[in-house]
Formats: structure tokens, C-alpha cells, sequence
């Protein structure tokens, strides 16, 4: 498989890699500058040279991605008789930098209800690199024409026509980011009931005010619900400091907020 199909395959399949790319020769080395490899936990593809050169700047990628390092790193080794090897001895006679770039699993989010806020919430997200999943009871709400608006994302948008929202919890990656804000509040609470019961999704957000909360809190419990899982429900969401009830400034309160939050996950994982 070609390096560059091999990290867009990652990518779809959300596992971490290292892209590790030869960016400097001094004298003689297998490959030129530019020779590029994709290295993940189990497989490799690609080659930049093979013996000591190669298998050291495997190694050190699958280092990164156990320490799930996620600042490039560059790394010269130097192909002669007297430079110190753990992987047999290439006497080529040059120097090699390479250069190795982490290719984290990026971010998933999922907007439940693309309504006024919904869309213009989308619009924002879709300018960053995350997984971004699209729900709605409504087909109307997720015509071509509507989203049109997202045809240059830089996000990967997928989008779900479900009669009933909750059953696409099953259908999005480990860790995501659940946004609840559909037209209906029988289908929130749906939602935010069934989330509870997952177990591999991230934060769970509910749009409204501090009274609908009060309502879902009280129904949560009487679906059965305990006091410490109910507080995985961030309501009311977005930064509260920021005027405005326009769906767009809405949006921008909503998205704000959960950045943060991606921000705070990403911190988190590599301390």
C-alpha cells in the first residue's frame, strides 16, 4: 500500500500511526530525501532504506505511539562502521535525518438535531479536523442543498437520517462528543437517556435552559439513573459569558465550549 492510502486508511479506521519521512542526506544513504513510511502499533508501509536506519525509526515511532506523543520528532542516525547500532550495521557511509509525525486518531463529535443552531453549529465545527456525525429525525433537515454550506470541509461529515436519533449512538467511534439539540424534547431526553447507557462515548451536552434541565434531571432518575451518572450531562451548554440568542452567536457559545473540552481530552491523554 502507498504511504499516502495508508494514512487516509488509518485515518478511516481511526487508529494512530507516525508518518516518518527522510528530510536530510549527508553522503551516501539508501533513499534520497523525501522517501516516506507510515508506521502503526502492528504494520508498516512504505520504506525508508531498511536495516539499522529503518528499524530504529520504527522503533521510535511505536515508542510514540505508546507514550501517545503527539510533537514530531526528528531523529539523524549516522550509516558508518563506528556509529553504535541495535539493529545490524549499515556502512553507507552518510547521515540521515528523518523526520516522524504523529497521526493522532482526531476527534469525534456528534450534533444531535441540525436545526438553526444545529447548522450553523456544523458550519464552525466543520472548519476543524475532527470526525463530525450529522443527526436528524428530519430527511429534510439533511438534503444535499441544506448542507451544502459544508461542501469544503475540512472535517470528515457524516451524516445520519435516523427516525429514531438515539439508535445512531451505536454508530459513532469511541469517545465521541455528544451535543444534544434536536426540535423536540421528547426526542432530547431519548437521547440523552440512551447516552447514559453507553459506555464508549465522551462528554454528553444538552442545549436549553437550567429549568429543562431540572425536568430531565428528574426524569432521568425516575428511568433509573443514579446521581453520578446523570452528572455526565453537561446542561445547560455553551460559554455563558457570551451575549446573544441568534442561532449563529448560539453556535459560537456551544462550539467554544466544547473545543475546550478537546482541548482539555487531548492534555489529558499525554500527561
Amino acid at each position: 500500500m502507498h504511504w499516502l492510502a495508508a494514512v487516509e486508511e488509518l485515518r478511516r479506521q481511526r487508529r494512530a500511526g507516525v508518518l516518518v519521512t527522510v528530510v536530510d542526506v549527508r553522503g551516501h544513504a539508501p533513499r534520497d530525501a523525501g522517501a516516506k513510511m507510515v508506521v502503526a502499533a502492528d504494520d508498516t508501509w512504505g520504506s525508508i532504506g531498511g536495516g539499522n536506519l529503518e528499524e530504529t525509526a520504527v522503533s521510535r515511532a511505536r515508542a510514540m505511539l505508546d507514550e501517545q506523543v503527539a510533537i514530531p520528532e526528528q531523529l539523524t542516525l549516522g550509516l558508518t562502521d563506528k556509529t553504535r547500532t541495535d539493529h545490524g550495521r549499515q556502512c553507507c557511509g552518510g547521515e540521515v535525518t528523518v523526520l516522524l509525525e504523529p497521526l493522532v486518531v482526531v476527534p469525534s463529535v456528534a450534533v444531535f438535531g441540525v436545526g438553526h443552531v444545529g447548522l450553523e453549529l456544523a458550519r464552525i465545527l466543520a472548519r476543524h479536523d475532527l470526525e463530525l456525525h450529522l443527526v436528524d429525525s428530519r430527511s429534510g433537515q439533511l438534503t444535499d442543498e441544506r448542507l451544502a454550506c459544508l461542501a469544503d470541509a475540512e472535517a470528515r461529515v457524516r451524516v445520519h437520517h435516523s427516525p429514531v436519533p438515539e439508535l445512531a449512538l451505536g454508530a459513532v467511534p469511541q469517545g465521541t462528543h455528544v451535543l444534544v439539540m434536536t426540535h423536540d424534547h421528547a426526542e432530547d431526553f431519548a437521547v440523552c437517556d440512551a447516552a447514559l447507557r453507553c459506555e464508549h462515548l465522551g462528554s454528553v451536552g444538552l442545549i436549553g435552559s437550567a429549568a429543562k434541565w431540572a425536568r430531565f434531571r428528574s426524569g432521568l432518575l425516575v428511568e433509573g439513573h443514579d446521581e453520578q451518572t446523570i452528572a455526565r450531562i453537561h446542561s445547560p451548554i455553551g460559554e455563558s459569558g457570551l451575549p446573544g440568542k441568534e442561532p449563529a452567536a448560539i453556535a459560537v457559545s456551544v462550539a467554544a465550549d466544547l473545543l475546550r473540552e478537546i482541548a482539555a481530552d487531548s492534555t489529558e491523554v499525554r500527561r
